[in-house]
C-alpha cells in the first residue's frame, strides 16, 4: 500500500472539544502504519492577540485568508505532500486552505466533523431545541437569531463564509467524508452546495487500550454523564431524571456554562444521588467508564457522530441514549443499551428503570462487540486508505 504524504489540517476552538481528539487519533493511526503526517495547526484563540485592526477584517480573512494560502502552499511544495486532509476551517484558517490545494493540483479532503455547512451554529440547535430553519430559510435565518454564540457578528461571520464559497461553487470541488449515512442524507438533501460523487461515509474511532481498573478501587454502581455541562448535551434533562430516582446515582464527568446553574439546582432541590466530578484526564475517565453500570446520553441535537458512545463501548460499557439523530442509530435497543424520548426526564427515569432488569452481562458483551465490528482503528484505516485512492485517482 502507498505510504502517503499527509498535510493535516485543523482550526482549533478556543475551548477544546471532541474534533481535537479525533484529529490527533487519526494522526496517530497513519503514522503507526508508516505514512508521514505534516500538520498545519492554527487556534481561535489567536483572537486575542489581534489589534483593533485585525479584528475589523476578520470577516475577510475568515472567508479567504491570504496568510493561510500562501503557508499551505508553502508547506505543500515543501514537503511534496500527496493528500490534504482538512478537519475545520473556522475561524483563522478559512477556506483558502481549499485554494492552496487546488492551486497545487493536490487532492483535499474535509471531514465534517458538524452541520456547520447547512447550519452557521453547526449544530441544528436554537433555543434548546431542534432547528434547521436555515436550510429553508436561508442564511440569514442565523443572523437573525444570533446562533453562533449568541452574536450577531459572528452568526454573519459564519454565514458569510458559506454564502460566498456556496457561490464561488468551492464545496463542489472538494471531497467530504461525512461520520454517518444519516450526516450524509443532511448534506445531500440541499442540492447544489457540494458534488455528491465526493461525498463519502467514514465514521469516527477510539484506541480501546484504557488501564485496568483499580484494584483497590471498590466497583461503584452508577451511571455515566460523560461530556459538556451545557444545554446542548441536556444534562439538566439527565439531572432532572435521577431526580426522581433518588435510588439510583449519577455522576456527572465534564464541566461548562452551565455547571454553576446545574450545582445550584441539586443543592436548591436537595438531590443527594447526583455527584460532580468536573473535567478528567484520560486515565481517570477511564476508571469512570470501567465502573459506570451504563452511560447517560441526553444530547437534545442531532450528534454528527456521538464519540462518548464510541468510547463506552470500546469499554464494553452499555449507553442509554436519546431517540434522536445520530445516538438513536448507535444504540440498539436491548441489545447495546435501551433508549428514550430524547427531551422527556420522565421517559429516562422510566428506561433507567427498565435497564435495571436486563442481562448487564450480555450487554456490555454486545457493547463490546458493537465496537469490534464497526469502531476498531484497524477498519476505520482501511477506509481512509479507499478515501484517500480514490481521490488521489480522480486528482
Amino acid at each position: 500500500m502507498k505510504q502517503y504524504r499527509i498535510l493535516q489540517v485543523h482550526n482549533f476552538y478556543q475551548i477544546p472539544g471532541g474534533e481535537d481528539v479525533v484529529v490527533r487519533n487519526e494522526k496517530r493511526l497513519l503514522e503507526e502504519h508508516g505514512h508521514i503526517v505534516y500538520t498545519y495547526y492554527r487556534s481561535n484563540s489567536e483572537l486575542r492577540e489581534k489589534g483593533l485592526l485585525g479584528k475589523l477584517f476578520l470577516p475577510l480573512t475568515a472567508i479567504y485568508s491570504f496568510q493561510t494560502a500562501k503557508e499551505v502552499k508553502h508547506l505543500i511544495r515543501e514537503n511534496k505532500i500527496d493528500v490534504v486532509h482538512v478537519h475545520n476551517t473556522l475561524t483563522m484558517i478559512s477556506p483558502s486552505v481549499f485554494y492552496a490545494a487546488f492551486r497545487c493540483h493536490v487532492p483535499v479532503v474535509q471531514t465534517l466533523h458538524n452541520f456547520r455547512m447547512l447550519c452557521p451554529a453547526g449544530s441544528f440547535f436554537r433555543n434548546n431545541r431542534i432547528c434547521e430553519e436555515c436550510v429553508a430559510g436561508g442564511l440569514k435565518c442565523a443572523v437573525k437569531h444570533k446562533c453562533y454564540r449568541n452574536s450577531k457578528m459572528q452568526s454573519f461571520v459564519s454565514a458569510a463564509i458559506l454564502k460566498v464559497h456556496r457561490i464561488l461553487g468551492t464545496y463542489r470541488k472538494v471531497n467530504f467524508i461525512c461520520l454517518t449515512e444519516f450526516n450524509r442524507n443532511k448534506l445531500l438533501a440541499s442540492e447544489g452546495i457540494v458534488d455528491p460523487s465526493k461525498v463519502y461515509i467514514k465514521p469516527n474511532f477510539t484506541f480501546a487500550e484504557g488501564i485496568e481498573p483499580s484494584n483497590t478501587q471498590e466497583r461503584e454502581e452508577y451511571y455515566l454523564f460523560a461530556g459538556r455541562v451545557e444545554a446542548l448535551k441536556g444534562v439538566d434533562i439527565a439531572i432532572k431524571a435521577f431526580e426522581k430516582i433518588p435510588d439510583r446515582q449519577l455522576y456527572i464527568a465534564g464541566n461548562g456554562p452551565m455547571m454553576e446553574e446545574m450545582q445550584a439546582y441539586v443543592k436548591e432541590h436537595r438531590i443527594q444521588n447526583v455527584k460532580f466530578l468536573g473535567y478528567l484526564q484520560k486515565e481517570a475517565m477511564t476508571e469512570c467508564f470501567y465502573h459506570a453500570k451504563a452511560v447517560i446520553m441526553t444530547s437534545q441535537c442531532y450528534e454528527a457522530f456521538a464519540m462518548t458512545i464510541a468510547e463506552a463501548y470500546s469499554y464494553g460499557v452499555p449507553v442509554i441514549a436519546g431517540r434522536v439523530g445520530n445516538m438513536d442509530g448507535m444504540v440498539k435497543e436491548g441489545v447495546t443499551g435501551v433508549k428514550f424520548e430524547y427531551n422527556s426526564a420522565g421517559d429516562l427515569a422510566k428506561k433507567v428503570m427498565e435497564f435495571e432488569g436486563l442481562d448487564r452481562m450480555t450487554l456490555k458483551e454486545n457493547a463490546r462487540e458493537f465496537y469490534q465490528k464497526r469502531l476498531r482503528p484497524e477498519d476505520n484505516y482501511r477506509k481512509l486508505m479507499e478515501i484517500y485512492e480514490s481521490i488521489s485517482e480522480g486528482r
